[in-house]
């Protein structure tokens, strides 16, 4: 370091540079851009401990090009977060070998940047504990006690910095909220139906960028993955990001829909065409011109309703039913299913011609029990949304290690399976931190499933016998209350006795209340 630099300079110019701007990411950029002339700093991320999802949110990140805004969870190991909680936060840590660091070990290791070198500024406000600025420099043995002590200068206004960023944060989401009222009013806001895609950084890093592959063409998509994966969430993706976007975005069940009524749905019918037919109607396909048409549930399709959709595939029109005149529709297809189409085409349940027509570029989804650390994100996106709905409640915090009785879960349900029990905790456990103690999966563990070469079914009687008693030993043999078993298994508490003492099960520490 120059000898002609004194700390009075730094603190002063830092200082000047992290409060010149309200946007925590252009202050950061302008601050990296300073600092890396007086020392090795190649980058710099802002970031907060989150306890009760036991990993470390970046809230912002700078190069020497530009700064981003973030909201990334990182999670962290247990000698990690044993570090985070007894380290002293007065002073500047210098880590020059990440790998022998807990917490660095499981940054770098998250962001598959080894070999790093790092300094970490610990920042507090009014005694508490808020987060931390890392600047990070390329190679290992890069800092010394030097670079420490004149970081050391400028903690408390990172501090001042980062809690204005946090407060500024919230700001716009309260603006965007209320912006958004009139909308939410009249029809579901598009973020809260699911639009954003949580994981596409890590769990679903690989599913993301083949979305953003083919989302710019028109080819046919079709999505694989067990119910619940989020198989509607990507079909939104798609169509946002395609030229299609400020076209419609048609959502068809195909499961949902008799197949008496099929046609009429889909192709639309003329007045007349038959009894109840008052009025001209348009049908799915026609109302997704020049957009896009999202088929779920492909694979429930009756085998004569999948020869009329092959044509509309091939030819791009349609007639209504009663009517002679063909329409032609510009659509682009998103199809979905959880089934094995090619397994259906082997044995006659689905056309392979059709197979072939939507199979061009196929996405697999994994389940959540193949992205277990997309959770914590997860549970995290699901409580701000559910409390949003509830309207003017705030979200609630998680206690410490709640989040690992999910994480050691294997989720039959997927997503779908991780929200409903976030919303029962959220209304059980009003006004308290979300412990999730009262989570019983609605299927159980991996062990207890049978392996899958087994030909084994297991008696209805002594499977719900097994989860009667799993719910009474998670309730201490408590019945009735909100915490009681009848609560958790939804049924009436004289019911749950009843059927007790039908199939023999026997709970000697009964508490009434």
């Amino acid at each position: 370091m120059s000898s002609v630099f004194h700390k009075n300079a730094f603190f002063q110019n830092v200082t000047k540079k992290i409060c010149s701007s309200l946007d925590i990411d252009v202050a950061m950029c302008r601050c990296l851009k300073y600092i890396e002339k007086n020392m090795p700093a190649d980058e710099m991320y802002m970031s907060i401990y989150e306890p009760g999802l036991s990993a470390i949110r970046s809230i912002a990140h700078a190069t020497h090009f530009k700064g981003q805004i973030l909201s990334q969870l990182i999670p962290v190991s247990e000698k990690a977060k044993t570090q985070i909680e007894t380290t002293d936060m007065t002073k500047v840590r210098i880590v020059n070998h990440p790998e022998l660091d807990p917490v660095a070990s499981s940054i770098v290791s998250f962001l598959g940047k080894p070999d790093r070198s790092a300094l970490i500024i610990q920042l507090m406000v009014e005694g508490k504990r808020l987060g931390v600025v890392i600047v990070i420099a390329n190679g290992i043995n890069r800092y010394s006690t030097e670079h420490a002590d004149f970081l050391s200068l400028v903690s408390d206004p990172f501090a001042i910095a980062m809690s204005n960023a946090l407060r500024h944060q919230e700001l716009l989401k309260l603006k965007d909220m209320l912006a958004d009222d009139n909308q939410y009013l009249h029809h579901e806001l598009r973020h809260l139906s699911g639009d954003e895609i949580i994981g596409k950084d890590s769990g679903l890093k690989e599913v993301v960028s083949l979305v953003e592959q083919v989302a710019p063409l028109n080819n046919p998509v079709l999505l694989l993955g067990e119910t619940g994966t989020g198989k509607e969430v990507l079909a939104n993706a798609i169509h946002n990001a395609s030229s299609r976007r400020d076209g419609p975005l048609i959502k068809v069940n195909c499961g949902a829909i008799p197949e008496t009524l099929l046609d009429s749905e889909f192709f639309g019918h003329e007045k007349g065409a038959f009894t109840g037919a008052v009025a001209m109607k348009r049908g799915r396909f026609e109302r997704a011109n020049k957009g896009t048409i999202f088929l779920d549930e492909i694979g429930e399709l009756p085998l004569n309703a999948q020869v009329r959709l092959l044509r509309v595939l091939q030819n791009k029109k349609i007639e209504r039913v009663g009517g002679i005149e063909e329409i032609h529709v510009d659509i682009r297809v998103i199809a979905a299913t959880h089934r094995k189409l090619e397994a259906m085409v082997a044995s006659n349940e689905f056309r392979e011609d059709l197979w072939f027509r939507l199979n061009i570029f196929p996405i697999n989804i994994p389940p959540l029990r193949e992205r277990k650390k997309d959770i914590p994100s997860l549970v995290q996106y699901i409580i701000e949304k559910k409390t949003r709905e509830i309207r003017g409640v705030r979200p609630p915090s998680i206690a410490p290690g709640a989040i690992n009785k999910l994480m050691d879960y294997h989720w039959p349900g997927n997503v779908r399976e991780l929200e409903n029990v976030v919303e029962r905790s959220l209304v059980l456990c009003k006004d308290s931190d979300l412990t999730f103690d009262f989570f019983i999966p609605s299927r159980y563990d991996l062990k207890d499933i049978p392996d899958k070469q087994e030909n084994k079914v297991k008696p209805l009687d002594e499977v719900i016998i097994r989860h009667i008693r799993h719910a009474l030993k998670v309730t201490n043999r408590k019945i009735h209350g909100c915490d009681g078993a009848a609560k958790l298994l939804g049924i009436n508490p004289s019911t749950l006795r009843n059927r007790m003492n039908k199939l023999g099960i026997v709970n000697k520490k009964i508490k009434l209340f």
